[in-house]
Formats: structure tokens, C-alpha cells, sequence
């Protein structure tokens, strides 16, 4: 297989979006190391092959450099690193206090920084990648999530400056997701319905599955991939309807000048609230 032999780290791989990019990396044969503070409730797994688990926290930067020193024991090289590890809970800027909001930005951005210096030597030696999880909070409005889409806005200018320093030994790159359906979908979306409505804003109709995000990972970090650094990967199906497109009249008002003359009266008396 192709990363027979390599080594992948994924941060925050121990479920949703990590688990899935944790995956198709033991699917394509690497040994992959998975981190978090808390171990899974059940192994990261696929065809028969498990990634190992090592606890530390992100935002302790000695605890860090700690956790790639054992990387190095362990395996001997570091291929790739995914920046995977981050999220946030709703809260509106009002509430909590700045120190919260600097939380969500130092899980998002600065982590994931940290994580990069620590691994980089090892990177380096292996002629390897960075791929950063980002987000389309990164590039829109993020209202209640402010400070996460501040951060994810950050970490694809910091992939971008990365790659040019880095270059050539490190190519480093990030995928901007949209919506994934994850174990804390509900959080987010809501019930069932909740999640359909949510679909129906997406143009290919759904929610992402973790394990298309892993494919896309695992591109970014491959041989075929050999000539990109500093790119971002829109993994979104297709993005968001533009709100302007469903509250303008131009539209409508053309469907009606295609329909024969008395149903084109009716219509555009119904629309304009004309009684007669």
C-alpha cells in the first residue's frame, strides 16, 4: 500500500471528522498515531489495523514536545501531521468574557501552530506534509462562533505562510470543511429534521461523512499531491445558496414572464398584493 511504512499523526483523531481522517490513513497503510486529552470510548480502527493512542493536551506546549519526542521513539519518522484537533461551543461575543473567546482561539490556531514547531525537524528529515483542518467559518460571517472563525481564518493564513517558509521540505496545506455529520451533529443541527432542513441549504443535499474528509486529507499528504503547498481544499459540497438569490424578485418576476397572459395577471397580482 502507499504509506506502507509511513507515519501519520492526527490530532484530535479519536472521533468525528479525526476518526474518519485517522482512517483512510490506516486504510491506505500508514501507522497512525491519534491524540486527545481523553482516550476513545472504543478504538480508532479499519480492516483489522488500529491507530495508537497517546493523551496530551494541545494547549500545553511542554506537554506537546513531549508527545512528538515519544512519536520519535516510537516510529522513528513522522510523515504527516494533521491539524485536525478544535471546535468550539456556541456562544455569542457578549457572553463569557474574553478569556473564553482566547480559549476557542488557542485550541483553533494557536494548538495547532504549536503542534506544527514541535513535529517540524521530523517533518523535515521525512521530506513530509501539514494539513490543517480549517473551516468555511474561516471565510464567512460566523455569528455565535466568532472567535473560532477568527481562528480558522488565521490558521489558513498561517498554512499559507508556513508553506512558503517551509518549502521544500515541508509542503503544508488545509482543507476547508463545510458540514460533517459527526456524533455531535445534534449539537449543532438539531433533531432529524433539524439535520434534513440543514441539507437542504447544501447544494449536493447532505451533510459530509467523516471518512470523505479522511480522503481528502490523505490526498493533500500524498505523492500525487507532491506539487501543492499552500492551497485550501473546499470540501463543502458546493458551499451555501446565497441568501440574496431567494429574498430578490428578479427571479420570480422573470418565471412570470414566460406564462401565457391571464395566468401571468394572476400571478403578478398575487405577488404585488393586488386584490383585483
Amino acid at each position: 500500500m502507499e504509506w506502507e511504512g509511513r507515519v501519520a499523526v492526527v490530532t484530535g483523531g479519536t472521533r468525528g471528522v479525526g476518526a474518519g481522517i485517522a482512517r483512510a490513513f490506516l486504510r491506505a497503510g500508514a501507522e497512525v498515531l491519534v491524540c486527545a486529552r481523553r482516550p476513545p470510548e472504543r478504538p480508532v480502527a479499519h480492516g483489522g489495523r488500529q491507530a495508537r493512542f497517546l493523551p496530551v493536551d494541545l494547549r500545553d506546549t511542554a506537554a506537546v514536545r513531549r508527545f512528538f519526542d515519544q512519536v520519535a521513539d516510537r516510529c522513528g519518522r513522522l510523515d504527516t501531521l494533521v491539524n485536525n484537533a478544535g471546535g468550539t461551543p456556541r456562544r455569542p461575543l457578549g457572553e463569557g468574557g474574553p478569556e473564553r473567546h482566547a480559549r476557542v482561539v488557542e485550541l483553533n490556531l494557536l494548538a495547532p501552530l504549536t503542534a506544527s514547531l514541535a513535529a517540524y525537524e521530523q517533518l523535515r528529515a521525512a521530506r513530509g506534509s501539514v494539513v490543517m483542518t480549517g473551516s468555511v467559518s474561516g471565510t464567512r460571517p460566523s455569528p455565535g462562533t466568532a472567535a473560532y472563525g477568527a481562528a480558522k481564518a488565521g490558521l489558513e493564513s498561517l498554512a499559507r505562510s508556513m508553506a512558503v517558509e517551509w518549502a521544500p521540505e515541508v509542503r503544508v496545506n488545509t482543507i476547508v470543511l463545510g458540514m460533517v455529520r459527526t456524533e455531535l451533529s445534534a449539537l449543532h443541527y438539531g433533531d432529524a429534521d433539524g439535520v434534513a432542513a440543514v441539507e437542504r441549504t447544501v447544494p449536493l443535499g447532505r451533510l459530509a461523512e467523516p471518512d470523505e474528509i479522511g480522503d481528502a486529507a490523505l490526498f493533500l499528504a500524498s505523492d500525487r499531491a507532491a506539487y501543492i503547498s499552500g492551497a485550501s481544499l473546499l470540501v463543502h459540497g458546493g458551499g451555501e445558496r446565497p441568501a440574496f438569490l431567494d429574498a430578490a424578485t428578479a427571479g420570480r418576476r422573470q418565471e412570470t414572464a414566460d406564462l401565457p397572459a391571464v395566468r401571468r395577471n394572476e400571478t403578478v397580482n398575487r405577488q404585488e398584493g393586488s386584490t383585483g
